[in-house]
């Protein structure tokens, strides 16, 4: 039998940011409900061996992530498990000499962040999910469709229960049906390539460093990950790459692969020994023009998507929740209505600036370095050279990695 229930918060999306957004409002008076199309699972595998005992998702979580998770009960259990710290970030440019090297010392910090397989995060935010009293799931559980009137939201599930939501918050992704249905528009355009994502095992240590190669079909990131059987050998690939060129690379056998990946990145880390089952996403960049409607906000990415070259989507993603989560906590003690457009705006005031200076930064990276012209190439390589020699602008642009 069919139910209409009524909630203060509904969050559509049990992904990273969803379920950060849920677990934030666990201590809350408030009636929430999470409702994810597939399962919500608190249980992680154990960790195994071999590049394939890996998550081929992982994110490379800031500092200021790394307190947001702090923040609603999620890091500890992440800290204990198997996560990577990174001390360095070491960029360049594959047609010159530009250089730019980063190093927590310089910022007086332990790191500069940590990467995490996706998974491991997604089971620890669930536990906190599972364990809110205030908070009803609805996993496995696809959304079939959406009124909006007013500020008024309800959602009907393939189940046939509705849904009344005072605060609708979208964080289904990329591809948003409920953006969609609420009629936000959006800006977006193709950028014509693929990200490859695969997990190698190298011959020599990843030397806790954050790696990436500028090459003029896109950006390679070596990023390491943690092991049980060679602690400072495996590392997670992003290589971002024109369409074409990434098809040919996802046709490649094993060994042919092996050594595409080694020359691309000069051998840096010695021989690729090993390498997991190969995945592909286009690469798309995609913005709303609002991120609010009275009764509904969107974050991380039904907001937003973004070029992957520096790994802060999901940063960003985290930074909307904490803004989100601290103008619903002002609405409560204001007595304000938390579907208010006033309230709402708020928060839109405070992410909507941020994400497009990290948009079209990275933009802007990814046309600059796909530029051949000598030119361009001599100024490119001119600054980045210049960047590394000038500490005051790299401590501030190694705080602004750090995500503060």
């Amino acid at each position: 039998m069919s139910r209409s229930r009524h909630y203060d918060i509904v969050i559509v999306g049990g992904g990273l940011a969803g379920l950060a957004m849920a677990a934030g409002m666990a201590d809350l008076p408030l009636r929430v409900a999470l409702v994810e199309a597939g399962p919500v699972s608190a249980e992680c595998p154990e960790p195994g061996e071999g590049v394939d005992s890996y998550d081929p998702r992982v994110s490379a979580i800031t500092l200021a992530s790394q307190q947001l998770l702090a923040q609603v009960g999620a890091w500890e259990a992440i800290a204990t498990a198997r996560i990577c710290h990174y001390t360095d970030m070491q960029v360049w440019d594959a047609e010159g000499t530009g250089e730019v090297h980063f190093q927590a010392d310089e910022v007086n910090a332990d790191n500069l962040g940590h990467i995490v397989e996706n998974r491991l995060v997604l089971a620890a935010l669930a536990d906190q999910v599972h364990n809110a009293t205030n908070i009803r799931l609805y996993d496995n559980a696809p959304v079939a469709g959406m009124s909006y009137a007013g500020a008024q939201a309800t959602l009907t599930l393939e189940s046939g229960d509705s849904l009344e939501a005072d605060l609708l918050v979208a964080a289904d992704g990329a591809n948003s049906r409920v953006r969609q249905w609420a009629d936000f528009a959006t800006r977006e355009w193709s950028y014509k390539q693929k990200a490859l994502v695969t997990t190698v095992k190298m011959s020599a240590s990843h030397a806790y460093t954050a790696w990436q190669r500028f090459l003029p079909t896109g950006p390679l990131a070596f990023l390491p990950l943690g092991a049980t059987d060679a602690p400072d050998r495996y590392c997670s690939i992003v290589w971002s790459a024109d369409t074409a060129y990434a098809e040919q690379l996802l046709s490649l056998d094993d060994e042919a692969f092996k050594k595409a990946l080694g020359q691309a990145f000069e051998g840096r880390l010695g021989e690729v020994e090993a390498a997991s089952r190969r995945f592909s996403f286009p690469l798309q960049q995609r913005h709303a023009v609002d991120y609010v409607k009275p009764g509904i906000a969107l974050v991380g990415d039904a907001a937003h998507s973004i070029h992957p070259l520096a790994g802060q989507g999901i940063n960003l993603g985290f930074k909307d929740v904490a803004a989100l989560q601290e103008e619903i906590r002002r609405a409560l003690a204001r007595d304000e209505a938390l579907g208010s457009l006033a309230v709402l705006q708020r928060y839109q005031r405070r992410r909507k600036g941020d994400n497009l200076a990290a948009m079209a930064a990275m933009d802007g990276f990814k046309r600059l370095f796909g530029e051949t012209a000598l030119p361009v190439r001599w100024l490119r390589n001119t600054g980045m050279k210049l960047v590394n020699q000038t500490a005051p602008l790299k401590r501030q642009l190694i705080r602004k990695a750090m995500g503060f």
